[in-house]
Protein backbone atom coordinates (compact mmCIF):
# COMPACT_ATOMS: atom_id res chain seq x y z
CA UNK A 1 0.00 0.00 0.00
CA UNK A 2 2.76 2.48 0.62
CA UNK A 3 4.01 2.52 -3.00
CA UNK A 4 0.36 2.45 -4.56
CA UNK A 5 0.36 5.97 -2.35
CA UNK A 6 2.55 7.55 -4.50
CA UNK A 7 0.54 6.90 -7.63
CA UNK A 8 -3.29 7.11 -6.29
CA UNK A 9 -4.46 10.86 -5.81
CA UNK A 10 -5.72 10.60 -1.68
CA UNK A 11 -8.14 12.93 -0.35
CA UNK A 12 -8.31 13.91 2.69
CA UNK A 13 -11.36 15.95 4.24
CA UNK A 14 -10.37 18.04 7.14
CA UNK A 15 -13.28 20.23 9.42
CA UNK A 16 -11.82 22.69 11.84
CA UNK A 17 -13.92 25.00 13.60
CA UNK A 18 -11.98 28.08 15.47
CA UNK A 19 -9.06 30.67 14.62
CA UNK A 20 -6.48 27.76 16.48
CA UNK A 21 -7.63 24.63 15.05
CA UNK A 22 -7.14 26.26 11.69
CA UNK A 23 -3.81 27.20 12.62
CA UNK A 24 -2.65 23.76 13.26
CA UNK A 25 -4.69 21.97 10.84
CA UNK A 26 -2.85 24.40 8.28
CA UNK A 27 0.72 23.26 9.49
CA UNK A 28 -0.31 19.44 8.75
CA UNK A 29 -1.67 19.76 5.94
CA UNK A 30 1.45 22.12 4.35
CA UNK A 31 3.24 18.63 6.63
CA UNK A 32 1.22 16.22 4.33
CA UNK A 33 1.78 17.93 1.02
CA UNK A 34 5.86 17.21 1.62
CA UNK A 35 4.96 13.74 2.02
CA UNK A 36 2.30 12.84 -0.33
CA UNK A 37 2.52 15.23 -3.41
CA UNK A 38 -0.35 13.72 -5.09
CA UNK A 39 -2.81 14.65 -2.25
CA UNK A 40 -5.93 16.86 -2.50
CA UNK A 41 -7.67 18.47 0.65
CA UNK A 42 -11.04 19.81 1.16
CA UNK A 43 -12.80 20.64 3.93
CA UNK A 44 -14.14 23.46 6.36
CA UNK A 45 -11.89 25.89 8.13
CA UNK A 46 -9.87 29.34 7.28
CA UNK A 47 -7.80 31.60 5.43
CA UNK A 48 -4.66 29.82 7.10
CA UNK A 49 -5.98 25.82 5.43
CA UNK A 50 -6.96 27.51 2.54
CA UNK A 51 -4.06 29.23 1.73
CA UNK A 52 -2.03 25.86 2.65
CA UNK A 53 -3.85 24.27 -0.58
CA UNK A 54 -7.42 23.07 1.39
CA UNK A 55 -10.22 23.59 -0.82
CA UNK A 56 -12.64 25.35 1.88
CA UNK A 57 -16.34 24.87 1.76
CA UNK A 58 -17.03 26.34 4.86
CA UNK A 59 -15.52 29.15 7.24
CA UNK A 60 -15.03 28.87 10.96
CA UNK A 61 -16.23 32.54 11.18
CA UNK A 62 -20.23 30.78 10.21
CA UNK A 63 -19.83 27.81 12.61
CA UNK A 64 -18.19 29.40 15.87
CA UNK A 65 -21.03 28.93 19.07
CA UNK A 66 -20.04 28.86 22.36
CA UNK A 67 -22.02 28.45 26.12
CA UNK A 68 -25.17 26.06 26.29
CA UNK A 69 -27.09 29.14 25.80
CA UNK A 70 -26.02 30.27 22.57
CA UNK A 71 -26.03 26.28 21.50
CA UNK A 72 -29.99 26.12 21.82
CA UNK A 73 -30.39 29.51 20.09
CA UNK A 74 -28.67 28.63 17.15
CA UNK A 75 -29.43 25.14 17.25
CA UNK A 76 -31.77 25.38 13.79
CA UNK A 77 -28.16 27.10 12.26
CA UNK A 78 -25.91 24.43 13.97
CA UNK A 79 -28.24 21.16 12.20
CA UNK A 80 -28.29 23.57 8.87
CA UNK A 81 -24.20 23.00 8.65
CA UNK A 82 -23.92 19.85 10.21
CA UNK A 83 -25.93 18.75 7.09
CA UNK A 84 -24.20 20.76 4.69
CA UNK A 85 -21.10 18.98 5.92
CA UNK A 86 -22.14 15.99 5.63
CA UNK A 87 -23.37 16.57 2.16
CA UNK A 88 -19.94 17.72 1.10
CA UNK A 89 -18.17 14.54 2.96
CA UNK A 90 -20.68 12.41 0.67
CA UNK A 91 -19.81 14.49 -2.39
CA UNK A 92 -16.25 14.46 -2.04
CA UNK A 93 -15.69 10.83 -1.00
CA UNK A 94 -12.55 11.32 1.11
CA UNK A 95 -9.89 8.45 2.13
CA UNK A 96 -9.84 9.79 5.24
CA UNK A 97 -11.27 12.11 7.62
CA UNK A 98 -9.56 14.70 10.14
CA UNK A 99 -11.33 16.26 12.19
CA UNK A 100 -9.58 19.07 14.71
CA UNK A 101 -10.85 19.56 18.22
CA UNK A 102 -14.00 21.27 17.73
CA UNK A 103 -15.93 18.72 19.54
CA UNK A 104 -19.43 19.39 20.31
CA UNK A 105 -19.78 19.64 15.80
CA UNK A 106 -16.95 17.02 15.10
CA UNK A 107 -17.74 14.33 17.64
CA UNK A 108 -21.67 14.50 15.40
CA UNK A 109 -20.03 14.15 12.55
CA UNK A 110 -17.67 11.28 13.26
CA UNK A 111 -20.83 9.10 14.33
CA UNK A 112 -22.12 9.80 11.45
CA UNK A 113 -18.89 9.19 9.52
CA UNK A 114 -18.76 5.96 11.41
CA UNK A 115 -21.64 4.23 10.10
CA UNK A 116 -21.12 5.13 6.29
CA UNK A 117 -17.60 2.90 7.00
CA UNK A 118 -15.25 6.32 6.55
CA UNK A 119 -11.87 6.05 8.34
CA UNK A 120 -12.19 8.99 11.19
CA UNK A 121 -8.53 10.46 12.50
CA UNK A 122 -8.86 13.31 14.95
CA UNK A 123 -6.51 15.81 16.32
CA UNK A 124 -6.24 17.71 19.53
CA UNK A 125 -8.38 15.67 22.04
CA UNK A 126 -11.69 16.86 22.99
CA UNK A 127 -11.22 17.79 27.04
CA UNK A 128 -13.08 15.13 27.80
CA UNK A 129 -10.69 15.05 31.11
CA UNK A 130 -12.12 18.24 31.90
CA UNK A 131 -15.81 17.66 31.60
CA UNK A 132 -18.45 15.15 29.31
CA UNK A 133 -16.07 12.02 30.31
CA UNK A 134 -18.93 10.09 28.84
CA UNK A 135 -17.91 10.60 25.18
CA UNK A 136 -14.69 8.64 25.58
CA UNK A 137 -17.17 6.03 24.96
CA UNK A 138 -18.08 7.95 21.10
CA UNK A 139 -14.44 8.38 20.75
CA UNK A 140 -13.73 4.49 20.94
CA UNK A 141 -16.26 3.24 18.77
CA UNK A 142 -16.13 5.68 16.28
CA UNK A 143 -12.34 6.97 15.98
CA UNK A 144 -9.54 5.04 13.90
CA UNK A 145 -6.50 7.27 15.57
CA UNK A 146 -6.55 10.06 17.81
CA UNK A 147 -3.23 12.04 18.23
CA UNK A 148 -3.18 14.60 21.35
CA UNK A 149 -0.91 17.39 21.79
CA UNK A 150 -1.42 17.48 25.74
CA UNK A 151 1.79 15.47 28.04
CA UNK A 152 -1.12 13.88 30.23
CA UNK A 153 -3.31 12.88 27.78
CA UNK A 154 -1.88 9.91 26.75
CA UNK A 155 -2.78 8.45 30.22
CA UNK A 156 -5.75 9.74 30.59
CA UNK A 157 -6.68 8.01 27.46
CA UNK A 158 -4.89 4.56 28.62
CA UNK A 159 -6.94 4.67 31.59
CA UNK A 160 -9.96 3.91 29.49
CA UNK A 161 -7.71 1.37 27.74
CA UNK A 162 -7.86 3.60 24.22
CA UNK A 163 -4.29 4.34 22.49
CA UNK A 164 -3.22 7.61 21.19
CA UNK A 165 -0.27 8.70 19.86
CA UNK A 166 1.20 12.06 21.60
CA UNK A 167 2.47 14.27 18.71
CA UNK A 168 3.47 16.90 21.60
CA UNK A 169 1.82 20.94 20.95
CA UNK A 170 2.22 22.18 17.94
CA UNK A 171 2.48 26.16 18.89
CA UNK A 172 6.20 25.36 19.99
CA UNK A 173 6.69 24.92 16.29
CA UNK A 174 4.39 28.14 15.66
CA UNK A 175 6.31 30.50 18.46
CA UNK A 176 9.85 29.07 17.62
CA UNK A 177 9.74 29.34 13.78
CA UNK A 178 8.58 33.05 12.86
CA UNK A 179 11.28 35.98 12.27
CA UNK A 180 9.81 38.56 14.40
CA UNK A 181 10.36 42.37 14.02
CA UNK A 182 12.68 44.07 16.53
CA UNK A 183 11.29 46.18 18.89
CA UNK A 184 12.01 49.19 17.45
CA UNK A 185 10.34 48.34 13.93
CA UNK A 186 7.03 46.78 15.64
CA UNK A 187 6.74 49.87 17.20
CA UNK A 188 7.32 52.39 14.51
CA UNK A 189 4.76 49.79 11.64
CA UNK A 190 1.99 49.59 14.35
CA UNK A 191 2.31 53.77 15.32
CA UNK A 192 2.72 52.63 18.73
CA UNK A 193 3.95 55.21 21.56
CA UNK A 194 7.54 53.82 23.75
CA UNK A 195 5.75 53.31 26.68
CA UNK A 196 5.38 49.16 28.02
CA UNK A 197 2.86 47.19 26.34
CA UNK A 198 -0.11 45.72 28.17
CA UNK A 199 -1.37 42.80 25.63
CA UNK A 200 -4.95 42.80 25.48
CA UNK A 201 -5.95 39.03 24.51
CA UNK A 202 -10.27 38.97 24.38
CA UNK A 203 -10.88 35.77 22.03
CA UNK A 204 -11.56 35.15 18.32
CA UNK A 205 -15.66 35.09 18.91
CA UNK A 206 -17.61 38.28 18.61
CA UNK A 207 -19.80 37.02 21.94
CA UNK A 208 -16.53 36.36 23.96
CA UNK A 209 -14.99 39.37 22.98
CA UNK A 210 -18.35 41.52 23.75
CA UNK A 211 -17.87 39.89 27.30
CA UNK A 212 -14.27 40.82 27.93
CA UNK A 213 -12.82 43.25 25.83
CA UNK A 214 -15.07 46.34 27.85
CA UNK A 215 -13.94 44.67 31.35
CA UNK A 216 -9.76 44.33 29.85
CA UNK A 217 -10.21 47.94 28.17
CA UNK A 218 -11.87 49.81 31.75
CA UNK A 219 -8.45 49.82 33.22
CA UNK A 220 -6.16 51.16 30.97
CA UNK A 221 -7.04 54.45 33.02
CA UNK A 222 -5.07 53.03 35.73
CA UNK A 223 -1.76 52.49 33.67
CA UNK A 224 -0.78 56.01 32.24
CA UNK A 225 2.85 54.64 32.35
CA UNK A 226 1.37 51.81 29.60
CA UNK A 227 -0.01 51.74 26.77
CA UNK A 228 -2.87 48.64 26.30
CA UNK A 229 -2.74 47.08 22.57
CA UNK A 230 -5.60 44.39 21.46
CA UNK A 231 -4.33 42.27 19.17
CA UNK A 232 -7.41 41.60 17.25
CA UNK A 233 -8.28 38.16 15.66
CA UNK A 234 -7.62 37.43 12.01
CA UNK A 235 -11.42 37.19 11.37
CA UNK A 236 -12.84 39.70 13.24
CA UNK A 237 -12.77 43.50 11.65
CA UNK A 238 -10.54 46.64 13.88
CA UNK A 239 -14.52 48.13 13.41
CA UNK A 240 -15.65 45.72 15.82
CA UNK A 241 -13.25 46.52 18.60
CA UNK A 242 -13.78 50.13 17.88
CA UNK A 243 -18.02 49.60 18.80
CA UNK A 244 -16.62 48.35 22.08
CA UNK A 245 -14.54 50.97 23.60
CA UNK A 246 -15.82 53.98 25.50
CA UNK A 247 -13.30 56.84 25.53
CA UNK A 248 -10.03 54.26 26.25
CA UNK A 249 -6.92 55.05 24.55
CA UNK A 250 -6.44 51.67 23.52
CA UNK A 251 -4.38 50.65 20.43
CA UNK A 252 -5.40 47.52 18.29
CA UNK A 253 -3.29 45.67 15.94
CA UNK A 254 -3.76 43.11 13.09
CA UNK A 255 -2.06 39.59 12.31
CA UNK A 256 0.85 40.75 14.55
CA UNK A 257 -0.34 38.47 18.24
CA UNK A 258 2.67 36.74 18.10
CA UNK A 259 4.72 40.10 18.02
CA UNK A 260 2.35 41.79 20.34
CA UNK A 261 3.15 39.16 22.91
CA UNK A 262 6.73 39.04 22.02
CA UNK A 263 7.11 42.76 22.45
CA UNK A 264 4.51 43.05 26.18
CA UNK A 265 5.52 43.79 29.42
CA UNK A 266 2.27 41.80 30.76
CA UNK A 267 -0.84 40.47 29.00
CA UNK A 268 -4.47 39.89 29.45
CA UNK A 269 -5.71 36.70 27.85
CA UNK A 270 -9.09 35.08 27.42
CA UNK A 271 -8.74 31.46 28.28
CA UNK A 272 -7.70 29.10 25.87
CA UNK A 273 -4.94 28.15 23.47
CA UNK A 274 -3.95 31.91 24.04
CA UNK A 275 -2.67 31.53 27.48
CA UNK A 276 -0.13 28.68 26.40
CA UNK A 277 0.65 31.62 23.45
CA UNK A 278 1.28 34.02 26.19
CA UNK A 279 3.53 31.61 27.93
CA UNK A 280 5.72 30.41 25.44
CA UNK A 281 6.49 34.09 24.82
CA UNK A 282 7.54 34.45 28.61
CA UNK A 283 4.90 36.75 29.20
CA UNK A 284 3.46 37.48 32.43
CA UNK A 285 -0.12 37.29 32.29
CA UNK A 286 -3.74 37.25 34.02
CA UNK A 287 -6.17 35.04 32.59
CA UNK A 288 -9.59 36.27 32.50
CA UNK A 289 -13.43 34.75 31.71
CA UNK A 290 -16.81 36.19 32.04
CA UNK A 291 -19.39 34.03 30.12
CA UNK A 292 -22.86 33.40 29.78
CA UNK A 293 -24.33 33.05 33.57
CA UNK A 294 -26.59 30.33 32.93
CA UNK A 295 -24.07 28.72 30.84
CA UNK A 296 -21.28 29.54 33.66
CA UNK A 297 -22.95 27.61 36.41
CA UNK A 298 -24.21 24.92 34.14
CA UNK A 299 -20.74 24.27 33.27
CA UNK A 300 -19.33 24.73 36.72
CA UNK A 301 -21.23 21.43 38.19
CA UNK A 302 -20.09 20.14 35.07
CA UNK A 303 -16.29 20.52 34.62
CA UNK A 304 -13.78 18.50 36.61
CA UNK A 305 -10.82 20.16 36.39
CA UNK A 306 -9.25 22.47 38.70
CA UNK A 307 -8.12 25.39 36.46
CA UNK A 308 -9.34 26.78 33.14
CA UNK A 309 -5.67 27.91 31.79
CA UNK A 310 -3.65 25.55 29.84
CA UNK A 311 -0.80 26.93 31.65
CA UNK A 312 -2.13 25.96 34.84
CA UNK A 313 -3.51 23.06 33.95
CA UNK A 314 -0.27 21.46 32.17
CA UNK A 315 1.49 22.36 35.43
CA UNK A 316 -0.78 21.27 37.89
CA UNK A 317 -0.55 23.92 39.99
CA UNK A 318 -1.96 27.90 39.81
CA UNK A 319 0.94 29.82 38.51
CA UNK A 320 -0.68 32.51 36.50
CA UNK A 321 -3.79 34.50 38.08
CA UNK A 322 -7.17 32.83 36.76
CA UNK A 323 -10.11 35.58 37.22
CA UNK A 324 -13.26 33.91 36.45
CA UNK A 325 -16.74 35.17 36.26
CA UNK A 326 -17.61 37.73 39.21
CA UNK A 327 -14.17 37.59 39.86
CA UNK A 328 -12.98 39.17 37.02
CA UNK A 329 -13.77 43.01 37.63
CA UNK A 330 -12.03 46.18 37.54
CA UNK A 331 -10.78 46.24 40.68
CA UNK A 332 -9.32 42.80 40.90
CA UNK A 333 -7.97 42.88 37.58
CA UNK A 334 -5.78 46.05 38.21
CA UNK A 335 -4.44 44.90 41.51
CA UNK A 336 -3.23 41.67 39.97
CA UNK A 337 -2.03 43.85 37.08
CA UNK A 338 -0.05 46.02 39.22
CA UNK A 339 1.47 42.65 40.86
CA UNK A 340 2.93 41.38 37.81
CA UNK A 341 4.38 44.23 36.31
CA UNK A 342 5.84 45.46 39.67
CA UNK A 343 6.49 42.74 41.88
CA UNK A 344 9.89 40.85 41.24
CA UNK A 345 9.32 38.33 42.96
CA UNK A 346 5.90 37.22 41.13
CA UNK A 347 7.69 37.72 38.08
CA UNK A 348 10.24 35.43 38.74
CA UNK A 349 8.06 32.79 39.78
CA UNK A 350 5.84 32.70 36.68
CA UNK A 351 9.26 33.18 34.77
CA UNK A 352 10.51 29.81 36.55
CA UNK A 353 6.86 28.34 36.26
CA UNK A 354 7.55 28.75 32.26
CA UNK A 355 10.22 27.18 31.85
CA UNK A 356 8.91 23.86 33.66
CA UNK A 357 5.95 24.27 30.97
CA UNK A 358 8.15 24.20 27.87
CA UNK A 359 9.69 20.96 29.34
CA UNK A 360 6.18 18.96 29.56
CA UNK A 361 4.87 19.81 26.30
CA UNK A 362 7.74 17.40 24.20
CA UNK A 363 9.42 19.38 21.95
CA UNK A 364 9.34 20.77 18.57
CA UNK A 365 7.75 18.87 15.42
CA UNK A 366 4.16 18.40 16.23
CA UNK A 367 2.68 18.92 12.77
CA UNK A 368 5.53 17.12 10.93
CA UNK A 369 5.16 14.21 13.57
CA UNK A 370 1.05 14.21 13.29
CA UNK A 371 1.30 14.42 9.56
CA UNK A 372 4.11 11.56 9.49
CA UNK A 373 1.56 9.51 11.51
CA UNK A 374 -1.24 10.24 9.28
CA UNK A 375 0.31 9.28 5.92
CA UNK A 376 2.01 5.80 8.10
CA UNK A 377 -1.30 4.77 9.30
CA UNK A 378 -3.14 5.47 5.73
CA UNK A 379 -0.58 3.36 4.11
CA UNK A 380 -0.81 0.68 5.91
CA UNK A 381 -4.50 0.39 5.85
Amino acid sequence: MVAFCYFYKMKYYFVAGEASGDLHASKVIDELKSLDSNAEFRGWGGDKMESAGMTLNEHYRNTSFMGFVEVVKNLRTILDLLNKCKNDILEYQPDVLVLVDYPGFNLRIAEWAFKRKLKIYYFISPQIWAWKENRIHKIKKFIDKMFVILPFEKTFYAKWDYKVDFVGHPLLDEVAIQDYPSKKTFLQENNLEGKPIVALLPGSRKQEIKKMLPIMAAIASNFPTHQFVIAAAPNIEKEFYHSLLLDQKVSIVKDSTYPLLNNAAAALVTSGTATLETALFETPQIVCYKGNPVSYHIGKKLIKVKYISLVNLILGEELVTELIQNDLNGERLTEELLSILNDSNKKATIAEGYKRLKQKLGGWGASKKTAELIFKYLSNS
